[in-house]
C-alpha cells in the first residue's frame, strides 16, 4: 500500500494580511499531479486543513475541488483528520457526500466512523479513535486522534467516568494512554498506522504554528506513540522534521508553502509510504515549489533600498526591507518604495550612530509621552502613526488618569 502524508495546509492563511490563496491554489494543482504520479493508494491530511474555524469561501472551494480530483471517481481514498485550527464540526459537514468519492473525515478523538463503501473501497471495522480499511485487498488499521484538546482526550479516555487520580495525569501521560488502548486493534496481517495532530517534545517549531501549549501541559513525550505502528503520520508543526527521541516512522510532514519568513531556510515536503504488513515502511520525500517567494533585504542605507526596490520591481516575491540608517525613514520615501516594488511586507528602520543609544534615554524624560510614542511608532512601523490613532491612545490614558483620581 502507498501512503502519502501531508498536513497543514492552513488554506485562507494570510501574511501580514496579504492573501496566499493564489499560492495555495497553485500548490493544490502541483499536489494532486504528484498524487497520481506516484500512484498513491491512500492520502493522509494530519490536520489544520484551514487556519480557522471559519474559513473564507474560496478556501473551502478549493479544499472540496482539491478532494473530489484526488479521489478520482472513488479509485483513491483520503484521510482527513482536524487539527487544532479547524472546527471539527465544520469540516465533517460535508462527510455524507465525501464518502461517495472514498474521503473520511474525522473530527475529534472519540468520533467513530461508519462502516461501509468509500468510493471503491471499504471501512470494515471502526470504533472510537480507529478504522480498518480494505484498499484493493489490503487492509490497514489506522488511529485516529484529531487535535485532543484537554476536554476532548479525557472525553475519549473516562467519558464521564473520570477519577480524581486519571484527572492528576499528565497530558503526555493521558495521550499515552489512549494509544495504548487503540493499539490493541493492531495485528500482524494488517498495516497499522497512526495519523494524530499534536505538539511532540523537542520539535523544531518553524515559527508560524499557532501555540496550543499551555504552559506545557499540551507537550507530549515521544514514548507515548504506539509501538506497534508502522508509520505515525503528525501535524501541526510547519517544518518537515523527524520527531526527536523517536526512530524515522514518526514524522511531521510541515506545511506546503513557507508561511513566515522564519521558514524560509528549509524546503517545503510530504512523505510518501510504501507499508506492508509485518514490516518496515519504505520511506521517501517529495519537495514542493516555491511559488512565491519571501525575501528580506537587508541594505545599508535608505537610498539601497530605494535602489533595491527599482531593481526588483518586476520579481514576484513578498519582501521584508530592513534599512540600516542614521535617521528615521520619511513617508514619502516609504511611499516610494511601496509605489515601485509591489507586495513589500514591512519596511524596518535600523538606526545607528555614535551615542544615539544615551540620546534617546537622555531626551526621553524631555519629550511628551505624544511624541515619545510618535517616535516609537516610527520606528516599529516605519511610518508616522495618524492623528487619529494618537488622539485615541491620549484619549483613554485620560480617562484612566481621571479614573485614579476620582479613586483618589
Amino acid at each position: 500500500m502507498r501512503i502519502l502524508h501531508t498536513s497543514d495546509w492552513h488554506l485562507g492563511k494570510n501574511l501580514e494580511g496579504h492573501s496566499r490563496m493564489d499560492e495555495q491554489e497553485a500548490f493544490l494543482n502541483d499536489f494532486i499531479e504528484i498524487v497520481e504520479k506516484n500512484i498513491v493508494d491512500l492520502v493522509i491530511i494530519a490536520g489544520d486543513v484551514y487556519d480557522s474555524p471559519n474559513p473564507p469561501a474560496r478556501a473551502e472551494t478549493m479544499f472540496y475541488n482539491t478532494l473530489k480530483r484526488l479521489s478520482s471517481n472513488g479509485e483513491r481514498l483520503t484521510l482527513v483528520i482536524a487539527g487544532n485550527h479547524d472546527n471539527p464540526d465544520r469540516l465533517v459537514a460535508a462527510d455524507p457526500l465525501a464518502r461517495d468519492h472514498g474521503i473520511i473525515m474525522v473530527g475529534t478523538p472519540k468520533s467513530i466512523v461508519s462502516k461501509g463503501n468509500y468510493g471503491k473501497h471499504s471501512i470494515i471495522e471502526a470504533g472510537e479513535g480507529y478504522i480498518e480499511v480494505d484498499i484493493k485487498g489490503e487492509r490497514a488499521v489506522i488511529l485516529t486522534v484529531p487535535y485532543p484538546s484537554e476536554k476532548r482526550l479525557n472525553e475519549a479516555l473516562y467519558g464521564d467516568m473520570e477519577s480524581e487520580e486519571e484527572r492528576l495525569k499528565s497530558y503526555s501521560d493521558r495521550i499515552k494512554l489512549l494509544f495504548n488502548g487503540l493499539s490493541e486493534k493492531y495485528r500482524d496481517d494488517t498495516i497499522n498506522i497512526a495519523v494524530s495532530h499534536l505538539f511532540a517534545m523537542g520539535s523544531e517549531e518553524a515559527g508560524s504554528e499557532r501555540n496550543i501549549q499551555l504552559g506545557g501541559s499540551y507537550i507530549v513525550d515521544g514514548s507515548c506513540f504506539p509501538e506497534g505502528a508502522q508509520y505515525i503520520a503528525l501535524g501541526h508543526i510547519h517544518k518537515p522534521q523527524i520527531v526527536p527521541g523517536t526512530d524515522k516512522r514518526v514524522r511531521y510532514s510541515g506545511s506546503p508553502l513557507h508561511y513566515s519568513k522564519k521558514e524560509i531556510t528549509f524546503n517545503k515536503k510530504c512523505y510518501i509510504i510504501d507499508a506492508k504488513s509485518c514490516g518496515e515502511c519504505d520511506i521517501n520525500e517529495v519537495e514542493f515549489k516555491v511559488y512565491k517567494p519571501i525575501e528580506i533585504w537587508k541594505c545599508k542605507s535608505i537610498e539601497e533600498a530605494i535602489d533595491k526596490c527599482e531593481e526588483n520591481k518586476d520579481k514576484d516575491c513578498w519582501v521584508y526591507i530592513e534599512v540600516t540608517t542614521d535617521r528615521y525613514i520619511r513617508e514619502d520615501e516609504i511611499k516610494l518604495m511601496k509605489a515601485t516594488k509591489d507586495d513589500i511586507l514591512e519596511i524596518s528602520p535600523k538606526i545607528t550612530g555614535e551615542g544615539s543609544e544615551i540620546d534617546t534615554v537622555n531626551s526621553f524624560s524631555e519629550k511628551s509621552f505624544e511624541e515619545v510614542f510618535k517616535e516609537f511608532y516610527s520606528k516599529e512601523r516605519g511610518v508616522e502613526p495618524q492623528q487619529e490613532v494618537v488622539d485615541l491612545l491620549l484619549s483613554i490614558i485620560k480617562e484612566g488618569e481621571e479614573d485614579e483620581t476620582d479613586k483618589a
